[in-house]
């Protein structure tokens, strides 16, 4: 960062940290014992595919890496999602997965193609959440939809209190953008 930018207030973004998923799993402990919200086993990555073979490729080698327990879809934004499916107590191993596909992209190049990957809760009263990992930002934040493409921001700014310190959250929350129709949520 120069003088000028510093002179006009302008900053670096941050740069992502893929390895920041892998504390995911212990602020799922974290998640469940301050709010009964356990992990469903359900997670995904979403991506703007590109063109090319190169990325044809690299999508089927992921495929084939993760086998059954993936299922791709295209949303209405022009997004990629790969769906990933665990068994809910192996929340570690479902992060590593979700790892292994942010880490493929990135490494082939495609890492500005990146937008987010998600974890997914539920508790037995129906709430539902997922833990949002921002892949240009570096940062988590919480999601709870409600029917009708509301949110429960309640629930919201409650899990932010319990996952302060567990993991890097986004101090912005205007950037905490809802993600309607994720796969997983």
């Amino acid at each position: 960062m120069g003088w000028l930018d510093a002179l006009l207030g302008r900053s670096k973004p941050a740069k992502p940290d893929l390895d920041a998923l892998f504390a995911l799993p212990s602020a799922a402990v974290t998640l469940q014992a301050a709010t009964g919200l356990a992990p469903t086993g359900l997670g995904s990555v979403a991506f703007r595919a590109a063109e090319g073979g190169a990325f044809a490729t690299l999508e089927r080698d992921v495929k084939a890496l993760l086998g059954e327990r993936v299922v791709q879809s295209d949303d209405g934004y022009g997004y990629t999602w790969l769906l990933v499916n665990r068994p809910p107590e192996a929340v570690a191993d479902l992060v590593t997965e979700l790892h292994a596909v942010n880490s493929s992209l990135e490494g082939a190049g495609f890492g500005t193609s990146l937008l987010c990957s998600l974890v997914s809760f539920a508790d037995p009263e129906g709430r539902r959440l997922a833990v949002v990992y921002l892949y240009k930002r570096g940062t988590f934040y919480p999601f709870a939809p409600l029917p009708g493409q509301k949110r429960d921001n309640a629930l919201e700014l409650q899990v932010r209190g319990v996952l302060d310190g567990e993991l890097p959250l986004e101090s912005d929350l205007g950037r905490w953008f809802p993600v309607w129709g994720a796969p997983g949520v």
